[in-house]
């Protein structure tokens, strides 16, 4: 099996605080990966290791191949990113900021054009070419920041928190357009805090004060813990991890309140 990540004992310290400890996992090529996890668990941390913007303090990481201490500008040249504040110029228009960024890989002037076609049918902006960016909802921002992500077509594509703020309507089409892109063997990495997206993941794994606690799939998940959705797990590690009491489920909340 071809692996698009691999990590081994994985340690990120900052001075005398461990932000990420021993780590170690593996993704196959072509699948979607749900990095979970609270905030400042350490899953920006290992991103930014993953794609080479800082120099892991020991162990090893590998990413299509490449070594993530020795061929961090070969993972960036083949890896695409974007983020819930990805880096849209708000004052160009979706056609411009796609060719600036095609213009930062050197895409040829065929080249970039024949992507940017595909690009743009493909992520619903048919007819919002000439549209500013600024001008564009949340969700037709991140299609856009898609588009920029992929147009020098990578083989892993790196999303943190995509969808933060969009609305359902628009999450669900954007993750339409990403599981297609897996279907395409594109390997995806992706955090988010919905649940519901990450039960559309192959490969589920939870990170807590920089340890990795579990990695399965979603389905393997519910059968270990007898729960059909994964935000119960989610809370039931973070109550269990942290030493607080469980948090009550939202019917539960409701059903305390009437009783009050």
């Amino acid at each position: 099996m071809e692996f698009a990540i691999e990590v081994n004992n994985l340690i990120k310290k900052f001075g005398s605080f461990t932000a990420v400890n021993n780590i170690s996992f593996k993704i196959p090529r072509g699948k979607i990966f749900g990095f979970l996890g609270p905030n400042g668990s350490g899953k920006s941390t290992t991103i930014r290791m993953l794609c080479g913007v800082i120099t892991p303090t020991s162990g090893e990481g590998r990413v299509l191949g490449f070594d993530s201490y020795k061929d961090t500008e070969k993972i960036k040249q083949n890896i695409g990113y974007m983020s819930q504040r990805f880096g849209l110029y708000e004052d160009l228009s979706v056609t411009e900021n796609i060719e600036f960024y095609g213009s930062i890989y050197l895409l040829n002037k065929k080249e970039l054009e024949d992507r940017k076609e595909r690009l743009i049918e493909m992520a619903g902006l048919v007819g919002k070419e000439k549209s500013l960016a600024g001008t564009l909802s949340g969700g037709m921002k991140q299609k856009l920041a898609l588009c920029c992500a992929l147009i020098h077509q990578p083989q892993l594509l790196v999303l943190d928190e995509p969808t933060a703020g969009v609305d359902p309507v628009s999450r669900r089409e954007f993750w339409k357009v990403i599981t297609k892109l897996a279907s395409s063997g594109i390997t995806i990495l992706v955090t988010t805090h919905y649940m519901d997206e990450a039960s559309i993941c192959d490969i589920i794994g939870f990170i807590y004060n920089g340890s990795l606690i579990t990695i399965d799939t979603p389905e393997e998940l519910y059968k270990k813990h007898k729960v059909e959705n994964l935000e119960d797990i989610f809370i039931e590690y973070v109550a269990k991890l942290s030493s607080k009491d469980a948090v009550l489920s939202f019917k539960e909340i409701r059903q305390q309140e009437g009783s009050v």
